[in-house]
């Protein structure tokens, strides 16, 4: 389990970011599989939620989980669709005390917001694809409308690192034609480039206002024995993989 030291020092939130150990799942899911969405025995997979929660005194039927997509849409969880079982988004914010949001991840980037103005919470799922489209933007531009910005606490949780990343000269192009200064994010490695994920998350929520910004920098590629890792599977030949969880909730 790893913890944002900012977050940390605010009493009436809960929050997380679960590596794959202590869990009940075997094989690729090997432990703490919390994707819903695998093809791990479903059992398995809501043993695991519930144990995260559990060593967090958090209960299970209070979580609020994403069909992520990689979009860039956002859901604002009030009193007329809590009782929602899922939401089609990638990224939630709510108001609402005692609901759990949840975000599952594997080398993309969680993000958890906390807004000590309005009292509000947030977590996003950053991949490439959404972060480029702008799910980052989005979500602060609905905590601007309740909150002072300078009151606005992130936290970039464990994702892909550059050194892990490689991509081709089309994805980079995708970036450089967006913007140039997105250069920077890039490292030439041969043919390929390293692409810093992190680094590009981290730079849009600067860019949105936000100062008050942690990082807890694993590379989940790299590091297979804490966490999940959707490219590490893939170059394995493995035909699924884990996901690891991230929470916040407003106690």
């Amino acid at each position: 389990m790893f913890y944002s030291k900012k977050l940390l020092n605010f009493n009436n939130i809960n929050h997380c970011f679960f590596s794959r150990k202590n869990g009940v799942s075997k094989g690729i899911y090997s432990s703490l599989n919390c994707g819903i969405g695998s093809n791990d025995n479903k059992i398995n997979v809501e043993q695991n939620i519930k144990i995260a929660l559990k060593s967090n005194d958090l209960d299970l039927k209070e979580i609020k989980m994403m069909n992520q997509t990689h979009s860039n849409k956002v859901t604002i969880i009030n009193e007329i669709n809590f009782r929602d079982k899922k939401f089609e988004s990638d990224a939630v914010i709510t108001r609402l005390n005692g609901i759990i949001l949840g975000v599952l991840t594997a080398d993309c980037v969680p993000i958890i917001i906390y807004d000590d103005s309005s009292k509000m919470i947030g977590c996003i799922h950053a991949g490439w694809k959404g972060s480029f489209e702008g799910i980052i933007g989005n979500t602060i531009n609905e905590f601007k409308n309740f909150s002072n910005l300078k009151k606005i606490y992130s936290c970039i949780g464990p994702c892909i690192g550059k050194k892990s990343y490689e991509v081709d000269q089309a994805f980079k192009n995708k970036f450089i034609d967006k913007d140039n200064k997105n250069e920077k994010f890039f490292t030439r490695k041969n043919d390929k480039y390293l692409f810093d994920l992190r680094g590009f998350v981290y730079s849009q929520l600067r860019n949105c206002g936000i100062e008050n910004i942690d990082n807890i920098d694993k590379d989940t590629f790299a590091d297979k024995e804490n966490f999940f890792s959707y490219r590490r599977s893939q170059k394995k030949g493995e035909k699924d993989y884990g996901r690891c969880l991230s929470i916040i909730s407003l106690k």
